[in-house]
C-alpha cells in the first residue's frame, strides 16, 4: 500500500538494526526503565502490525506535534513562532567539585550530546517519541561522534549540543545535508522533571525542563528551544567521592521554534 512507503521507513529507524549499535547495559538499567523498554518495542510492533489498515498516507507535518504535559508550566512558545525541529539528546551532563571539601555542591560546567532527528517521529508517533530518552538512556554511548547511535534506534544525527563557554549552550544543527541553524542560547525559564521522570543509569535524578532563547549569532531564524522528557544527567548531593571532574549520562527532547526575531522597543 502507498501509506507504507513513508511509515516502514520512519518505523524502521525506531527499531533495534545492527550489531553495531549500542549495547544494553543491564548492569545499570533499572526495573522501571527495563519496563519502558518492553512498552517501547510492544508500541512499535503494534505500530507496524497496523499499517495494514490504514487507508490514506500519514504526513510528517509538524504543526500536529504537540509537547507533553507538564511542559505547560514552562512559558509557551511565542505568538508567531513554529516548530522547526524535534530532536531527542543523548550525551552527559558536565561537573566540577572541589575535592578538598567533601560537603561541597557539585558546580554545573554544562553539557555534551548528540542531538538525533526525531521531528517525524514527535509529529506522527508522539507515545513513542516520549519513550525514546528513557529508552535511550538504557544503552550505552558509542565512542566515536561519527558512530553516535540513539539506543534501539536508527535515527539519524541531527546535530550537536556543547558549552563552548560555562553557561552558553549550544545547538548546531544540520541533517541530510541540510543546515538546520545554530542555536546561541540563554536560559528563560526552569521547572523541576516530573517526580517520576525515569531515572539515569546509576539512578540519577532527572535534570529540570527548560526554556531557553535564542542569542546574538544564532541562524535559521531560530528563536526558542525547549529541553524536556529529561532522564538522569542529576549531580549527587555533595562530592564527597567525586574527582575534580566527572559527567553524568542524560537524555533529552528538544523542541526548536522558529520565526522572526522579537522587535526590541526604544530606551525610554
Amino acid at each position: 500500500m502507498r501509506s507504507a512507503t513513508l511509515l516502514v521507513p520512519t518505523l524502521a529507524s525506531l527499531a533495534l538494526a545492527a550489531p553495531t549499535y549500542p549495547t544494553l547495559n543491564l548492569h545499570s538499567a533499572l526495573p522501571g526503565n527495563i519496563e519502558d523498554i518492553s512498552e517501547y518495542f510492544n508500541m512499535l510492533a503494534t505500530k507496524v502490525q497496523a499499517l495494514k489498515y490504514l487507508s490514506a498516507e500519514p504526513v510528517c507535518d509538524l504543526t500536529k506535534a504537540k509537547m507533553v504535559s507538564p511542559a505547560e508550566d514552562l512559558p509557551p512558545p511565542s505568538a508567531g513562532l513554529t516548530l522547526k525541529h524535534v530532536a531527542i539528546g543523548r550525551g552527559t551532563q558536565n561537573y566540577t567539585c572541589d575535592t578538598s571539601n567533601a560537603t561541597a555542591v557539585p558546580v554545573a560546567t554544562g553539557a555534551k550530546a548528540t542531538l538525533f532527528n526525531a521531528s517525524c517521529v514527535a509529529a506522527m508517533y508522539p507515545d513513542l517519541l516520549e519513550k525514546l530518552p528513557s529508552v535511550s538512556m538504557q544503552f550505552n554511548l558509542t565512542d566515536s561522534d561519527e558512530q553516535q547511535r540513539l539506543g534501539p534506534s536508527s535515527l539519524a544525527i541531527s546535530g550537536h549540543h556543547i558549552f563552548p563557554t560555562t553557561g552558553v549552550p549550544f545547538f548546531q544543527l544540520a541533517t541530510d545535508g541540510v543546515e538546520i541553524g545554530d542555536a546561541w542560547c540563554a536560559k528563560n525559564s526552569s521547572i523541576a522533571a516530573p517526580t517520576m521522570a525515569a531515572k539515569g543509569q546509576q539512578g540519577e535524578g532527572a535534570v529540570p525542563w527548560l526554556k531557553l532563547l535564542t542569542t546574538a549569532g544564532s541562524t535559521g531564524n531560530l528563536q526558542e528551544v525547549y529541553r524536556i522528557t529529561t532522564v538522569g544527567g542529576s549531580a549527587p548531593v555533595t562530592c564527597q567521592g567525586q574527582p575534580a571532574a566527572f559527567e553524568v549520562q542524560y537524555a533529552a527532547e528538544y523542541w526548536f521554534y522558529q520565526g522572526k526575531a522579537p522587535v526590541k522597543s526604544a530606551a525610554s
